[in-house]
């Protein structure tokens, strides 16, 4: 069981790497202020001296692009659900309760992304779309990414109805692939087998696809969750950054 207040995946982003990294839990979320301007003070899996950046989310698949050194004047005024950045010391940071915490980093092109996946932004697939955009914008190549992905609800827990179902049969051809138990409409939907399957059809390996297999809804003590509240009490912050340059 998960002791420490954030979970970090060693074979995603190693500590020689200079990529921080940290999915988040319940009893991080308390202590830590995602706003521009509040430098992170250290922490696992955190850079010292970094800032936190996290904008509004809005289930879409629109990424912001941080290409270029913050200010604490800085406001960004919009949504967006993946943000993506080449800069030293800023943590890119989302915030989930259910939803899918999606890290991404190219080691060759030192870019990084953070996605926030729910259901509608998955299946439109705003993973392969950041994915184009850090081509487009980096040079990065989706056979170089290397992709974690979070704690979120699992397939065990995450019943959706026949809207949902009908939307995923359009977007995604293997849609049977990432069901369970479908009858009377309902069925089980594994948001990461689906994450998964997206990130490999846009080409990147198996083996640079790693997943923190925990579901936010089963684990009370670690986790906050909509579906299993039935409201939103508090969310979890998961965040990528490249460390800052040594002082």
């Amino acid at each position: 069981m998960v002791s420490a207040p954030v979970i970090t995946v060693p074979a995603f982003a190693p500590a020689r790497s200079g990529v921080c990294h940290f999915f988040g839990t319940r009893r991080h979320a308390a202590g830590l202020a995602v706003e521009l301007g509040v430098p992170v003070q250290g922490g696992r899996g955190v850079a010292r001296s970094s800032w936190v950046l996290s904008v509004k989310q809005v289930h879409g698949t629109d990424a912001l692009v941080v290409d270029r050194a913050l200010t604490p004047n800085d406001r960004f005024h919009g949504g967006w659900d993946a943000l993506v950045t080449d800069q030293p010391g800023i943590m890119i940071a989302v915030r989930t309760a259910d939803c899918v915490p999606v890290l991404v980093y190219d080691p060759k092109r030192r870019v990084v992304a953070a996605i926030h996946a729910g259901w509608r932004g998955a299946v439109a697939g705003i993973v392969p779309k950041t994915f184009a955009l850090m081509e487009s914008r980096f040079g990065s190549a989706p056979e170089d990414l290397r992709v974690s992905i979070g704690p979120s609800a699992g397939g065990c827990c995450y019943e959706v109805d026949e809207p949902v179902l009908d939307r995923l049969r359009r977007e995604f051809s293997a849609w049977e692939k990432v069901i369970r138990g479908q009858r009377r409409g309902k069925a089980h939907l594994d948001l990461k087998a689906l994450i998964r399957k997206q990130a490999q059809t846009a080409g990147t390996s198996p083996k640079s696809i790693t997943a923190v297999n925990l579901c936010t809804i089963c684990h009370d003590d670690l986790f906050f969750s909509y579906r299993r509240e039935g409201r939103v009490i508090g969310t979890m912050v998961s965040a990528i950054g490249l460390a800052p340059p040594r002082e």
